[in-house]
């Protein structure tokens, strides 16, 4: 009791600062991804390649109402934040202990939520209604709770929000059933929105063009992911959703702007500077929403801004992030037979036959993606960035039936084939050479949903895809570690120290977990006794 209060009064006094989070992860986790740039890599190193192979669990964490938890955990000066849908849980980073939960009971609906964000004295997270809340650090409570869509017209939200200088951005779900994607900008202090950008222009709007006569009101471009952020550039970046409906392409002819894409915007104003859209008329439902990591790199000799992008349609970019200019796109998978190559203006060449059918035709990758939402991360030592990566086609058919918004009918679909099961493997991708370096294949039925995190220590962990925490060599891909959960994984771990000690902790189904190093007793010191 006497820590928990000592914690608490640690708590009250702190305030995280925009400096703070712009340095990255030390023995905090400040944001989702670790850092802004959404690299996922921590500085720490006492877990390292030569003793990762003794960590041993520390403490669990149970979640009631947990059934399938996706959140990254934050850690703020020895308290942890997590976040089921609707819920934040407080806990004592060191021990497990729960010092406070909020939950909003009067949310009806129960989508998955990915994390919370925090600055100053704040912790944000978003409900599954669309609602942006402010909590008290210390205590837990409600500074403030605005509504940025309407839940009724089909929109939720289940992302990680991002918080910077003296806002917070958040985006929506719900684009496969017929919505028009946006961010919002909220003022950290009153949660009053500062601006809002739609990624599917209105009707007369630059990019409209682009849908024909497809009322646009109803694209999709969903934003349900976090972006990344360039302090330098004052440029955020996130990513869209596919368009809908996903599989009928005729009724929505043309490259369908926004879509599947990444948008750089001015977080002052809500402009757009530019954007890249990686695949234009999509309908396999390959949507953008891989983080964007972005890195400085020598390119062709000089030092670039760079943003890397392992997408759902099995290419790997790079771009200068500075300008939106595509600079490479090599393919990370080898079942991917949509399109030849990227041409040098970064748009595909397809392949004729790879369209939905009302038959149905075998495309690769599968609707998953060659990635998804599972977290890459890059080590500035190896320059590598660790991708999950899955070979796996589909069979894709589209329907005749006219869709309706909000009936969450797509237009058709993909289907598994059942003798091609597909197979996931961690790869470590050279971003200057769009080259696999090494590749970790993991045993299971190609369900994963879990990412990564990278290490000063030379380690690399993630989730594979038979529910096992697995650590690997960062240089090389060796096997160092694993621990089976007893449940699916769908989130990414994460690491921070407390009370001097390393921990790594990754949420599974409906429970936390977090490890340290195994720290053997030693037997107290015998004092003989003297002689009479």
């Amino acid at each position: 009791m006497i820590f928990l209060l000592s914690l608490l009064a640690a708590v009250a006094a702190a305030q995280t600062s925009f400096e703070d989070i712009r340095k990255g992860p030390g023995a905090n986790w400040l944001t989702y991804s670790g850092d802004y740039q959404a690299t996922r890599h921590s500085p720490l190193s006492q877990i390292n390649v030569s003793n990762v192979n003794r960590l041993v669990p520390q403490w669990t964490y149970h979640m009631d109402t947990g059934r399938r938890l996706e959140a990254t955990p934050l850690v703020v000066d020895g308290v942890m934040y997590v976040t089921n849908n609707n819920e934040v849980h407080a806990l004592d980073a060191r021990l497990g202990r729960r010092i406070w939960m909020f939950a909003d009971d009067q949310v009806v609906a129960k989508r998955v939520n990915r994390g919370a964000a925090v600055l100053g004295e704040r912790i944000f997270f978003v409900t599954s209604d669309a609602h942006l809340i402010a909590l008290n650090r210390r205590t837990g409570g409600v500074l403030w709770k605005k509504r940025f869509a309407d839940s009724s017209k089909g929109y939720g939200a289940t992302l990680a929000p991002m918080a910077f200088r003296d806002r917070v951005i958040v985006g929506v779900s719900g684009g496969d059933g017929g919505i028009r994607g946006y961010i919002t900008a909220h003022s950290a202090s009153t949660g009053e929105e500062l601006w809002r950008l739609y990624t599917v222009p209105a009707k007369g709007e630059p990019g409209s063009e682009s849908w024909s006569e497809f009322n646009t009101e109803y694209g999709g471009g969903a934003t349900w992911m976090s972006g990344s952020y360039d302090p330098e550039l004052n440029l955020v970046y996130w990513t869209t959703g596919n368009p809908w409906p996903d599989y009928n392409g005729p009724i929505r002819r043309g490259d369908n702007l926004y879509t599947c894409a990444v948008l750089a915007v001015d977080p002052s104003t809500g402009k757009m500077k530019w954007y890249f859209q990686f695949t234009p008329h999509d309908t396999h439902d390959w949507d953008a929403q891989s983080m964007p990591v972005l890195v400085d790199l020598p390119w062709e000799g000089k030092p670039r801004k760079l943003l890397l992008h392992p997408n759902r349609n099995g290419f790997f970019y790079v771009l200068d992030r500075a300008t939106g200019r595509y600079l490479r796109a090599t393919p990370f998978v080898d079942k991917l037979n949509w399109a030849s190559h990227i041409d040098a203006k970064g748009r595909p060449v397809e392949n004729p036959g790879t369209e939905p059918t009302p038959g149905g035709v075998r495309v690769c990758p599968s609707v998953r993606g060659a990635s998804n939402w599972m977290s890459p991360s890059f080590n500035p030592v190896t320059r590598l960035l660790y991708v999950p990566s899955l070979e796996q086609c589909d069979i894709y058919s589209t329907s005749m039936k006219m869709p309706e918004p909000g009936k969450g009918f797509s237009g058709g679909g993909g289907e598994r084939i059942p003798m091609d099961p597909g197979k996931f493997y961690l790869r470590a991708l050279d971003p200057l050479t769009g080259k696999r370096v090494w590749e970790y294949p993991m045993p299971g039925p190609a369900i994963a949903w879990a990412g990564t995190l990278s290490t000063a220590g030379g380690v690399v962990f993630f989730g594979d895809d038979d529910g096992h925490l697995v650590a690997v060599d960062a240089a090389k891909g060796g096997h160092l570690w694993h621990y089976q959960m007893g449940q699916q994984i769908f989130a990414s771990p994460m690491t921070f120290m407390a009370d001097g000690k390393q921990f790594v902790s990754i949420a599974s189904q409906t429970d936390l977990f977090t490890f340290g190093l195994f720290e053997p007793v030693r037997p107290a010191a015998v004092i003989p006794q003297s002689s009479r």
